[in-house]
């Protein structure tokens, strides 16, 4: 094993410029948390309306396909560092026009939407920036780990945090909160890391035409298809139980305390699991444990077929949730499969399809739940998901190519798409 990848998460924190991106991403993330509870409590104060409460929180989910399909080109098409200013600073303007006391709901909701199809920009962005500041190996992992394991955590520090601030002062004061974090996220993005040039130069082609193309060649690769998609599937059914945590106490009587023990255990058992991959197992261990952790991450959710109490609903997400830690191994194969000119899109399509994903996963789940019960819903995302991770695990496994250095085809490249004919595929 390296030095780096003994040193850890250390080595990591000992590169400048990450010191910059990780302080950058852990005050935007408690932003938009806290900014996520307020304009939510903001819109059913001004309408009394659970429906519009309801529809403002989606609303952070859905626009993410829109931006990540339409405005993927963007990530490549100009020097990261200005993407990230630029993005953070758009959000800050967004935010500022929503604490506005003429703001009609119509204005906030659709300034929420602004947001949300910013965001999946900002991180694929980041995401691929990422391997310039650390490099595309181990380093470049536990780095990817570190924002996961603060995106996990912030979740559960924002709700909190956002819960004391709405108590002591108004859900518009909160939202100003939000404004301050995306612009010292800017700051720090704008000084402290360097200004690169953009990876796909050259290119005068429209914007839309440059993102649908990125996505063509990306998801026309039956290797990076594969990988997305095991990003993917996963995530959209382990979100059955979180989606459903409300009514599944209340059908067990518990209290509110319970039901938050049932929200945080998952991210808890990520938080924990990942911790001990990134730093107890080297980077081939990582990588033999992607594709069994996939397979059968969701099993643990077949629990619930016996309507389990909460110590038992307690384990069987905490396991759920470390399961997803095959994620860090998997982000090595992933950045080893995608050409750098198109890596900014592959990142920006990676985030918009895993947040549209869990979004399905919990409309599903929801929908399910009014015909179903709940724990038989949960029960059967947890057969289902496996039943489906299985497949494709074995198709990921098929397209490992003999050759390391596999890529798939960038847009200046001859190289034809991958498919079950090519000799360098191995379906062993």
């Amino acid at each position: 094993m390296s030095k780096n990848a003994r040193r850890g998460y250390g080595a990591v924190f000992a590169v400048h410029e990450f010191r910059f991106v990780f302080a950058a991403h852990l005050l935007s993330l408690l932003g938009v948390v806290v900014s996520e509870i307020a304009l939510t409590f903001l819109v059913y104060e001004l309408t009394g309306s659970p429906l519009l409460s309801a529809l403002t929180f989606a609303l952070g989910l859905l626009p993410y396909i829109v931006g990540g399909t339409l405005l993927a080109g963007v990530a490549d098409r100009y020097p990261a560092r200005r993407v990230l200013v630029v993005c953070d600073l758009l959000c800050a303007v967004c935010v500022g026009v929503m604490v506005l006391p003429g703001t009609p709901i119509a204005g906030l909701l659709a300034l929420r939407c602004v947001v949300a199809a910013i965001a999946p920009v900002f991180t694929g962005t980041r995401m691929a920036a990422l391997t310039d500041i650390l490099g595309e190996g181990d380093l470049y992992v536990l780095g990817r780990s570190l924002l996961r394991i603060v995106s996990q955590s912030a979740q559960l520090a924002g709700f909190g945090v956002g819960g004391v601030l709405l108590a002591v002062i108004p859900a518009r004061g909160a939202i100003c909160v939000t404004a301050g974090t995306f612009l010292c996220s800017a700051a720090l993005l704008r000084f402290g890391t360097r200004d690169r040039p953009a990876r796909a130069t050259g290119r005068n082609g429209a914007l839309l035409g440059d993102s649908f193309g990125g996505a063509r060649l990306l998801l026309g690769d039956r290797r990076t298809r594969g990988l997305l998609l095991l990003f993917w599937v996963p995530a959209m059914f382990v979100v059955a139980p979180e989606a459903l945590a409300a009514p599944y106490a209340d059908a067990l009587g518990l209290g509110p305390a319970a039901l938050g023990l049932l929200m945080c255990a998952m991210p808890v058992g990520h938080i924990v699991a990942e911790l001990y991959v990134g730093t107890a197992l080297s980077s081939r261990a990582r990588s033999r444990l992607v594709l069994p952790a996939a397979a059968f991450g969701v099993l643990p959710l077949l629990v619930y077929a016996a309507e389990p109490g909460l110590g038992w609903a307690l384990s069987a997400l905490v396991l759920a949730g470390a399961g997803a830690a095959y994620v860090i191994g998997l982000d090595q194969w992933f950045v080893a499969a995608v050409p750098e000119e198109l890596r900014g899109r592959a990142m920006t399509l990676l985030t918009a399809g895993l947040m549209t994903i869990q979004g399905l996963g919990m409309a599903a789940a929801g929908l399910a739940a009014e015909f179903l019960p709940v724990h038989q819903v949960v029960a059967a995302a947890g057969a289902i998901g496996t039943l489906c991770c299985l497949v494709l695990v074995r198709e990921v496994h098929r397209t490992r190519a003999r050759d390391p250095e596999h890529r798939a085809p960038g847009p200046d490249r001859t190289t034809e798409v991958r498919d079950e004919a090519d000799p360098q595929v191995t379906s062993g």
